[in-house]
């Protein structure tokens, strides 16, 4: 993709990174959704890249905004993954966040999170250094959690989504075994073992 910004090809392009998650013909009926407006500033790339790596960070394996997270949570917030297209619901919008509301009443994500990180930064949230950034992000999630519905739950949903999906979540963060394998109905887990990419019933992206 271009450094410099995003063409429609490129953005539309990158449905492939959706089929993995949501099925194609799922992907292709919300093509007729898709509008340019949703294209992301150079800024939000940039903003969205930070915000994935802080959520999960580089250890003994890449961190989230090293493998393109930030790219994926922008194209399922533009076509609707995880009900990001869904009218917001009005009891739990602060002002700040109906300023971003789209005609049908759906939350531009990444223009209100962007708002959000600068208004708790006093000013620039990405000129910051990064313990800064990360007591602010922190900051933000535990209002999130502690409220009903926010849109800061939608957004960190698809950071983990995109990133337990990716090749290095799905294979190297958890460990993967072909299925259907060998059916044992009890196994042993021991301290710090890693979940099976592989196990839907035992991963839970919230």
């Amino acid at each position: 993709m271009s450094q410099a910004g995003w063409t429609r090809r490129e953005f539309g392009g990158g449905v492939a990174l959706l089929a993995a998650v949501v099925g194609m013909p799922a992907v292709v009926a919300t093509l007729s959704k898709q509008d340019d407006a949703d294209a992301p500033s150079d800024r939000q790339r940039t903003m969205i890249r930070d915000v994935s790596q802080l959520v999960i960070p580089r250890t003994a394996t890449p961190g989230a905004g090293d493998v393109g997270v930030g790219d994926f949570v922008i194209l399922a917030l533009a076509h609707g993954l995880d009900k990001s297209r869904a009218p917001l619901v009005r009891d739990t919008a602060s002002a700040a966040a109906s300023g971003y509301l789209r005609s049908d009443g759906s939350l531009r994500h990444l223009d209100w999170l962007e708002a959000e990180l600068d208004r708790a930064a006093n000013g620039d949230w990405m000129g910051k250094p990064e313990p800064r950034r990360a007591a602010i992000l922190t900051r933000l999630d535990a209002d999130a959690y502690a409220a009903k519905d926010h849109p800061w739950k939608t957004v960190k949903g698809l950071i983990l989504t995109g990133y337990y999906t990716s090749q290095t979540g799905g294979a190297q963060e958890l460990r993967y075994e072909l299925t259907p394998g060998r059916f044992e109905p009890a196994v042993a887990a021991k301290p710090g073992e890693r979940a099976y990419s592989s196990d839907w019933t035992a991963v839970d992206f919230g």
